[in-house]
């Protein structure tokens, strides 16, 4: 049994709803909690506990955390609504957030960081050396270039990087984590071929299916195909922090390499992250089996949400 700890922005980009729906559904893993990040008046934390609730793992402990960030916000927040009805906020005591990540570290619970890295940061500040002790996979990370077909996007388009860039430099520096780059997340997708099996389990299926169609409309994504012909024709959104919490897991089709790194901040507070061979080896997801990645992320999700079918 795999233990995890997800610290997740879930509300904005619906891929965090997809890695939460994920892990509850996942073979041999044990969700122990979730912490959400840049989450004003805890809006992100009632979308926790709803999306818990369609599961019915209430058990699961979920604490709201940084309502903002340590260096400044590189973008500003957005909570689509995308939800089926008002979903009130779930406040968490201050210091709540930072002693569920803690106490999930110590009974030896990997984490995951699916949004900015503010939680961790702070965590790290608190107790130095804490990161260091647990495994660590974040998702983010701009310094390996995405194959040929992709998008080529870089420094800019790294968002939880960059929405808090002091706190990303923190984990990067004192903690020694698996980054699952854009260039890697972007070859797997949530695809409309996926609808049909999503809608058919169950109410989290549904919710999942209805917000990636809404997404991939909102944001342009079903215009991408035809200009870059190595993405599916079929496109919704991408799952980076679905193949994050995979990593996480131990999931054996992705694979890992050392990929020298030098970390440097920019005259605009954003961070650099350059392939230069003087650089700290960061271990870095390169490669990923997408075909498989997205037949096993479905079956996880069909699962979890079979479980409530009849709700």
């Amino acid at each position: 049994m795999t233990r995890i700890h997800l610290d997740t922005d879930l509300g904005s980009d619906t891929d965090d709803l997809c890695a939460l729906a994920m892990l509850l559904g996942w073979p041999d893993a044990e969700l122990m909690g979730v912490t959400t990040s840049t989450d004003v008046e805890g809006i992100r934390n009632g979308f926790v506990r709803y999306a818990l609730e369609l599961a019915g793992r209430t058990d699961v402990r979920s604490e709201a955390g940084a309502d903002g960030s340590i260096g400044g916000l590189f973008s500003p927040l957005l909570f689509p609504e995308y939800w089926p009805e008002p979903i009130p906020p779930r406040r968490s005591s201050p210091g709540a957030a930072l002693d569920l990540l803690l106490e999930n570290a110590e009974a030896g619970a990997a984490i995951v960081a699916v949004g900015p890295y503010t939680n961790l940061a702070m965590l790290e500040a608190a107790r130095p050396g804490v990161l260091a002790s647990v495994p660590v996979v974040v998702m983010g990370g701009h310094h390996v270039t995405a194959r040929e077909g992709l998008p080529m996007w870089g420094m800019r388009d790294d968002f939880n990087v960059q929405q808090d860039a002091v706190a990303a430099r923190i984990v990067f520096e004192r903690c020694d984590p698996v980054v699952v780059p854009l260039a890697v997340s972007i070859e797997v997708a949530l695809r409309s071929s996926h609808l049909e099996r999503l809608r058919a389990s169950g109410p989290l299926g549904r919710l999942i299916a209805d917000q990636g169609e809404r997404h991939a409309d909102d944001n342009g994504r079903r215009a991408l195909p035809p200009a870059y012909p190595a993405l599916p024709a079929d496109l919704l959104n991408f799952q980076y922090d679905p193949l994050a919490c995979a990593v996480a897991l131990g999931w054996d089709g992705a694979g890992v390499e050392d990929v020298a790194c030098a970390l440097e901040p920019e005259p605009d507070g954003l961070l650099g992250m350059t392939p230069r061979e003087d650089g700290r080896p960061l271990r870095t997801v390169t490669s990923v089996d997408a075909e498989r990645f997205e037949r096993d992320w479905l079956n996880a999700v069909v699962r979890a949400s079979e479980r409530t079918r009849s709700r």
